[in-house]
């Protein structure tokens, strides 16, 4: 059985992200959907709240599981057997910054990252870009599943949202 494992922060999971999610769980026999902890990030959703709309947005794709962890990525792939890491490129900026990453991960623990670009018309979504204009009172509804878009205007106010 193949694993692998899609992490990320997800604050919010995103349509793009989705996509990614469902492409990839045609690729692997189970595909493990993972929100960790990165220091250098501001968080709008707690770890619980990232959980629950991630659990909620990938109800629907029976070979994905979703799941927390701390620390290295290698080290909670090594814990549940995964073989390889999943990271979505949106262009060659995202490349630039996961390649070294993918090859640190390799070194340090032999788990491979697989790229998948993302789909043409999603590549301009970003967690950052939704939280953004959702704050300042522009129009996420498309960009974000159905429960997100609701979480997001309980946080920032319908107006926001």
């Amino acid at each position: 059985m193949t694993r692998a494992v899609c992490p990320g922060s997800f604050d919010p999971v995103t349509n793009g992200h989705l996509d990614i999610f469902r492409r990839a769980s045609a690729l692997f026999d189970e595909l493990v959907v993972a929100t960790g902890t990165n220091v250098s990030k501001s968080r709008l959703f707690d770890p619980e709240e990232r959980l629950e709309m991630l659990r909620e947005a990938c109800a629907d794709l029976p070979n994905v599981t979703v799941m927390g962890f701390t620390g290295l990525i290698v080290d909670f792939c090594k814990e549940i057997d995964a073989q390889a890491i999943v990271k979505g490129l949106r262009g060659g900026n995202d490349y630039e910054y996961e390649l070294p990453m993918a090859q640190m991960n390799a070194h340090l623990s032999g788990v491979e990252t697989v790229f998948i670009p993302t789909t043409a018309s999603l590549g301009y979504v970003s967690s950052s870009l939704v939280k953004e204009v959702a704050s300042l009172g522009g129009e996420v509804a498309e960009l974000v599943p159905p429960a997100v878009h609701a979480r997001l205007a309980q946080k920032l106010g319908p107006r926001h949202a």
